[in-house]
């Protein structure tokens, strides 16, 4: 076939008795790539991973790798390793030993063994633990260790299943930094299943949001964030406010959009596909709104009143409530240090909100 993707799902359905945990899937992974499937509990993508993996098989589709046919062929014979978010690691035996574990049935002297796990600790930096056992190291290194027994065996391709959900916020932080780092100097091709958004949208190349056993949208993480295909994606990737909308008009390349909650016309970013008079939803990202106590002159302005405020340290959140009774959430970033500087505005103020054209996502869908 034409198709050179390293990975191709072709079509591929899943169902249980009466329930259809995926849906006619179909997507292409390059070498060397993390793709990310993102996705609330239920959506599919686990069972997707164990479809890859070898532990279930497609009810219907196919499943290529590095251009073979996976139909058929069992886990054990795949060239891919699967690594859990429990990490499943051996209590009773010691680091290196727990690398090893996986080149037992290798055909591969000791010499050559006991080389392998050298390079997979150096590789994680856990050279230094290779003698303890996995309760005398810490979550993230158990994490680490888990990585190695992976990659020891040199699989094509790495399913890594919710793999830092057992770690605290700073240590989960940072090991995705380590995770990338990794990859990058194995070249091993990784697709990580995660219901986390900041998770997906840092370690991975390209994102597959998943609702409902089927895929509503693959891209970048700019992609998916800045240009969601339809509603649900919009919604579930970062925070977001939506309003019903109507197309008045096109002038400069750009939509005149009838806002019945802003009380006004608003302009956005034209759209393919929109046409004059459809019904459309308007959605606005916290960050992309400017929020002031004077009137800005700006494209688009809005006037509404302070109704909640959170201080998160680096910046402010803002719930405004417009004449309409409609609630923005706006975030404003706190670039001076004081009490003062840290909020632009208190509760129950009149402020002005502004958005430019280019921040307005528009939605058919």
């Amino acid at each position: 076939m034409a198709d050179t993707a390293f990975l191709r799902i072709e079509g591929v359905s899943k169902t249980f008795g009466t329930f259809q945990a995926v849906r006619d899937v179909t997507l292409s992974v390059a070498q060397g790539e993390i793709f990310a499937l993102l996705g609330g509990s239920g959506c599919g993508k686990t069972t997707l991973l164990r479809m890859l993996a070898g532990f279930e098989e497609p009810t219907a589709g196919r499943i290529y790798l590095d251009g073979k046919d996976m139909a058929g062929v069992p886990p054990w014979l795949r060239p891919v390793h699967m690594m859990f978010q429990s990490y499943a690691l051996f209590p009773h035996m010691t680091v290196e030993t727990n690398v090893a574990y996986g080149l037992k049935h290798e055909a591969m002297s000791n010499a050559q063994r006991a080389d392998r796990v050298r390079e997979m600790l150096d590789l994680v930096q856990l050279t230094q633990f290779a003698k303890r056992k996995p309760h005398q190291i810490s979550g993230g290194q158990r994490q680490r260790v888990a990585l190695a027994r992976a990659l020891a065996r040199q699989p094509k391709l790495l399913l890594l299943d919710e793999p830092l959900a057992a770690l605290d916020k700073k240590l989960r932080e940072h090991t995705q930094f380590e995770l990338m780092s990794i990859q990058e100097r194995t070249g091993v091709t990784f697709i990580v299943v995660t219901h986390d958004q900041e998770e997906a949208m840092t370690l991975a190349d390209r994102i597959a949001v998943m609702d409902k056993g089927e895929v509503r949208q693959v891209g970048s993480p700019t992609e998916v964030y800045e240009f969601p295909a339809n509603r649900f994606v919009a919604s579930f990737i970062g925070s977001i406010t939506t309003f019903a909308a109507t197309v008045v008009g096109r002038e400069d390349g750009q939509l005149r959009l009838k806002v019945a909650d802003f009380g006004t016309e608003v302009l956005a970013r034209d759209v393919a596909g929109i046409t004059e008079g459809q019904a459309v939803t308007l959605a606005l990202r916290p960050e992309k709104i400017t929020i002031s106590q004077a009137r800005p002159e700006a494209a688009n302005v809005v006037e509404g009143v302070v109704k909640d405020l959170a201080y998160f340290g680096k910046d402010s959140l803002y719930r405004i409530t417009l004449p309409s009774g409609a609630l923005v959430q706006v975030h404003a970033v706190n670039a001076r240090r004081g009490d003062e500087a840290a909020r632009v505005a208190d509760w129950d103020d009149k402020v002005w909100l502004s958005f430019e054209p280019g921040a307005a996502i528009v939605l058919g869908d």
